[in-house]
């Protein structure tokens, strides 16, 4: 096959102890949750209609790299997740279909230009300028599902130049991990090399050029880098 222009790189992530890197389709990610958090952006959960928005793939940011600050904003906030990458996909899953299509886990920044998010709010328009810009998505390198199974009880958490930023244990989701999946398996087709990102817990704060962050996913996953 032959293109008009260059292809485009697929954009990847490592896997632990593999050679193989995990190649990138789409990046889904679910708001509003963590209750704490909902309540400090001063919305509220609805348990029954969970929200969901994307990222482009090419927004992936890998490990130590740095990320650029972005155009356009001068109030970018973190957002530490978990993030689930799928092996296989489909529609409509069921529960057993859900949890088998988990290739492995990382914790990812979902990267917010909290200012323009504001504004699309305050006018009921859509995120997609204050989620989905460049390099808006750094994430760590994957641990298969084989090898780990993070519980309730696992902790994720964020030190930004040392503080802590952000804390809590996964039991303190909405929505847990196969449900995420089961509801977008309702909404879209998955596939594999799908990202989710699972929501935030309160503490998301302002992010400054030369900041230095330190996530980590309690036993399974850390991700470092800087904001230049």
């Amino acid at each position: 096959m032959r293109y008009v222009i260059d292809t485009p790189a697929v954009p990847s992530l490592p896997v632990a102890g593999r050679d193989e890197r995990f190649p990138v389709r789409r990046v889904f990610c679910i708001g509003r949750n963590y209750a704490e958090h909902a309540r400090e952006m001063g919305a509220t959960v609805d348990a029954s209609a969970p929200m969901f928005f994307c990222k482009p793939a090419d927004a992936v940011v890998t490990d130590g790299a740095d990320v650029a600050y972005p155009q356009a904003t001068s109030d970018l906030h973190h957002e530490v997740e978990m993030v689930v990458a799928l092996k296989a996909g489909g529609r409509d899953l069921d529960a057993s279909q859900a949890s088998a299509a988990i290739f492995g886990y990382g914790v990812g920044l979902d990267l917010t230009r909290r200012d323009l998010q504001a504004i699309a709010k305050a006018k009921s328009h859509p995120w997609d300028v204050a989620k989905a810009f460049d390099h808006s998505a750094p994430v760590s390198t994957l641990r298969p599902a084989s090898e780990v199974s993070p519980n309730a009880d696992t902790t994720i958490s964020l030190h930004v130049n040392g503080t802590s930023r952000q804390h809590a244990r996964l039991g303190e989701m909405v929505h847990s991990v196969v449900d995420i999946v089961v509801t977008l398996s309702t909404l879209f087709e998955l596939k594999p090399g799908d990202l989710i990102f699972t929501g935030t817990p309160a503490g998301v704060a302002a992010l400054q050029r030369g900041d230095r962050f330190h996530a980590e996913l309690e036993g399974i996953a850390t991700l470092d880098g800087r904001i230049v």
